[in-house]
């Protein structure tokens, strides 16, 4: 049964907002709930065995090279070794990333996605997860995890990835990416929509 689009109810925009978050607040930000089996968080939070445990995580995906694996018993732990640069193929890992998730919430688990600051890596891959699994659009993947961690923050590179990847799983774009005084940014391509699942959130 699909859930009614939690877009009918609310807008967001891709474009960075008016008042931004200082940059240390990405890394100051703790766990964030991307969908009931989903949470994105920073390595800080991601190594804190309270906050884990109160959770329910059970299973971790750190992307990132260097932050290194806490001992935490019953919990698999699996390790995305990727640099948050422009020219990283972070998609090769797109499909076993969101296919672990999707396991993982079958077997009535939860998983935390998380890089160093849950600003770039992290992000990317929850929003691969849910175009993949919840067959909603780029735009409106991006707009939902904003919605729930508005420090996120994919890097150039990654929005082509992503860009890439909605255009393999969808045949069409709801995003392109365009060269501003900002430098490169994503924007909505206009017409493209479909119905997100995620009302119950």
């Amino acid at each position: 049964m699909r859930r009614s689009s939690v877009y009918q109810r609310t807008t967001y925009s891709i474009s960075p907002p008016r008042q931004l978050l200082p940059a240390t607040m990405g890394v100051l930000s703790g766990m964030d709930k991307i969908t009931p089996s989903l949470y994105l968080s920073n390595a800080t939070s991601a190594r804190n065995r309270n906050i884990i445990a109160a959770k329910h995580i059970t299973c971790i995906i750190n992307a990132s090279m260097d932050v290194q694996r806490p001992t935490l018993s019953g919990v698999d732990y699996i390790r995305v070794p990727v640099a948050d640069l422009p020219h990283v193929r972070l998609s090769d890992y797109f499909d076993m990333v969101a296919d672990r998730i999707r396991l993982v919430e079958r077997r009535n688990g939860r998983t935390l996605v998380h890089c160093v600051a849950g600003v770039s890596r992290s992000a990317t891959l929850c929003i691969a997860y849910l175009m993949k699994y919840e067959g909603i659009s780029l735009r409106e993947a991006h707009n939902w995890v904003k919605s729930r961690r508005p420090t996120i923050r994919p890097n150039a590179g990654f929005w082509h990835q992503l860009i890439a990847y909605e255009k393999k799983l969808f045949g069409k774009n709801s995003v392109k990416i365009e060269g501003s005084a900002l430098g490169v940014l994503p924007v909505e391509t206009g017409k493209y929509r479909r119905d997100c699942n995620c009302a119950s959130w």
